[in-house]
């Protein structure tokens, strides 16, 4: 089992989320884009996932190459990235985000069902490797918060050049996962997408993430509004981050005790009590840090949960789209449409109610994981 190879895949490629995903509204803001602009910008990256992803996934599914595409999207992100140094201006910017963003975001899912592949029989200890995606992620907010403090977000897209082509350095090192077996389940992909407890599945995590929207797009500025400075806001996420490490170091064996529906009903319910935190205490400086400690759940735990059972709910040939449709519904059409609303949201009520929004759409997600999902998972 390849450890640090495929854990230096997921250290690379969270540290560019680290970079982008906190700091890419405020660099739109810096070249004067307004809020709307900035929700459909951050969300144009989650609705590639729709479609991206299911794309690669069936290429690698029938081509049973997962690491050539894994590569072969990297390198492509990389270049297509570059293309913020030429252009200017929202159309241009959104044109190359758009490519971008197709190709980065085939790569996550199909390196998933890699990792999952070369674990066997392990695959409750996905966590202990994953968690360096969060290490990397930590490190990377929580330095570049004190950078833009001194020098301003200017320099985020030469440091995100560097980030990307890291990934793709760190995939060369990842050898394909040839199987022992051949391939024997036959069962059609829409048969196992009728599945109730795999529909049930995918709509709380489109919902869950969703309620995310306003965190991944916002939160950054939404702090910077209260007068918080870059290195405080850098140190709010990387605090966050560091609780999904915790909850990373423990899945292994929360999962076979505690079972994957509970350990989803309490993420999703603490999700709700994290927007609800974030909305009503935000100039309350140890409230906000308390609900960073509750990423914890509402990535780490709901997270680590849905990978272990999308490799159980899709198995043999259809690991790879089961690992696509799980990003493109939930990281994909969840996130983009949640950016986009709390745009919208903050122009319209108040950045405040966008949270509160957040949080009855994590309660309806733990209302469905409740109702419709079996125990015994």
């Amino acid at each position: 089992m390849y450890y640090w190879r495929l854990s230096g895949f997921y250290f690379f490629y969270f540290a560019s989320l680290g970079a982008l995903i906190p700091y890419w509204g405020l660099y739109l803001k810096s070249l004067g884009f307004s809020v709307v602009e900035i929700g459909e910008l951050v969300a144009i990256i989650m609705a590639t996932k729709i479609i991206a992803p299911n794309i690669w996934g069936w290429i690698a599914d029938h081509s049973g190459r997962r690491m050539r595409i894994v590569r072969i999207a990297c390198l492509l992100a990389t270049l297509s990235f570059a293309g913020v140094f030429l252009v200017k201006g929202y159309w241009m910017l959104a044109l190359v985000m758009s490519l971008f963003s197709f190709f980065w975001n085939a790569a996550l899912p199909q390196f998933e069902a890699t990792t999952l592949n070369h674990l066997g029989d392990q695959t409750h200890r996905y966590s202990s490797i994953r968690l360096w995606g969060s290490i990397g992620f930590m490190v990377t907010v929580a330095v570049l918060g004190r950078v833009f403090d001194k020098t301003g977000t200017g320099l985020l897209p030469g440091i995100l050049i560097v980030l990307f082509a890291g990934i793709w350095l760190a995939s060369l090192l990842v050898p394909e996962h040839v199987s022992q077996h051949p391939v024997v389940d036959r069962t059609p992909l829409r048969q196992v997408l009728k599945r109730p407890v795999v529909i049930s599945f995918l709509l709380a995590s489109f919902l869950i993430q969703a309620s995310h929207g306003p965190y991944y797009a916002f939160y950054s500025l939404y702090l910077s509004g209260y007068g918080y400075s870059e290195t405080v806001i850098g140190q709010l996420w990387a605090w966050g981050v560091l609780a999904e490490i915790a909850v990373f170091l423990k899945m292994h064996a929360w999962l076979p005790r505690f079972g994957a529906r509970r350990l989803l009903i309490v993420a999703t319910l603490l999700t709700a009590v994290r927007w609800i935190l974030i909305a009503l205490f935000v100039g309350q400086l140890w409230v906000l840090a308390l609900a960073q400690t509750l990423h914890a759940a509402s990535f780490g735990v709901f997270h680590a949960v849905a990978i272990y059972l999308t490799h159980q709910l899709f198995t043999g040939r259809h690991q790879g789209r089961g690992q696509a449709l799980y990003s493109s519904i939930s990281f994909g059409a969840g996130g983009a449409l949640g950016s986009l609303l709390a745009g919208y949201l903050w122009e319209g009520v108040g950045a405040q109610w966008m949270y509160i929004a957040a949080a009855v759409i994590a309660i309806l997600a733990s209302w469905i994981v409740w109702r419709n999902i079996e125990p015994g998972l």
